[in-house]
């Protein structure tokens, strides 16, 4: 079924045909225009021919994974990518957002929150500057971001993040010296609530921290404040 006016293209990745033909007609009725695959490999040359403003991609696919499907698209590819996962498998969701995933769904999940989480994630992607927007420039320190380009650096060295990583750098940069809750992080960047045993912030923290080089006692450094959430610290020189 192809819609007249979808609110957004999806390609759905799922070696689970009778999941995919499920998702897909409820997706249908959400005005969501979907294209259905089932092996990583497939995805990669729809990937390579149309366009889509979001990737659901589950994690478990018979001949090319959804992990590798990652790593070949890189940590820069901009189009935002919902990982499905096992339900309780921590490594799963942890590796794929490392690898670029914008966020993550674990199976079985309600059909109604997987459409909230495309909404979220999308709102997010559409809220970022076009490409011919004039910069905003954020600097902390070495660390330079551009909400227009999309594009940090750190004492001049370009340093490629995902999507969900450069919206948690920009909240920390924007308040920087001041602790954002884990709640708020979740709720800014991810765009949806933080529930129990939500470890997403705390691994694109974890990234951020490993791709700008900011260990522990350097300066700038995010730093955990027990109990309260995150801080970007500068102490100028």
């Amino acid at each position: 079924m192809t819609l007249s006016n979808p609110e957004a293209r999806v390609l759905l990745v799922d070696d689970d045909r009778e999941l995919c033909q499920m998702l897909t007609e409820y997706l249908n009725a959400e005005h969501f225009d979907v294209t259905s695959v089932h092996d990583g490999g497939d995805a990669l040359e729809r990937l390579r021919t149309d366009d889509f403003e979001i990737l659901i991609l589950d994690v478990m696919l018979p001949s090319v994974g959804g992990f590798d499907v990652l790593r070949k698209l890189g940590a820069s590819y901009q189009t935002p990518i919902l990982m499905l996962t096992a339900r309780g498998d921590d490594i799963d969701r942890i590796v794929g957002l490392e690898l670029g995933a914008d966020d993550y769904l674990s199976k079985p999940f309600n059909p109604r929150e997987l459409v909230a989480r495309i909404r979220a994630i999308l709102r997010r992607a559409r809220n970022r500057p076009g490409r011919g927007a004039v910069p905003d420039e954020l600097d902390v320190g070495p660390i330079v971001l551009h909400t227009g380009t999309h594009l940090v650096h750190v004492a001049g060295r370009l340093v490629p993040l995902t999507g969900a990583e450069f919206r948690v750098l920009e909240l920390l940069m924007r308040s920087a010296g001041q602790v954002l809750s884990r709640e708020e992080l979740t709720e800014q960047a991810l765009g949806r609530k933080l529930v129990a045993y939500d470890r997403s912030i705390d691994t694109h923290i974890s990234n951020l921290r490993r791709k700008l080089e900011l260990a522990a006692g350097r300066n700038p450094e995010i730093k955990n404040v027990r109990g309260s959430g995150y801080t970007l610290t500068w102490a100028h020189a």
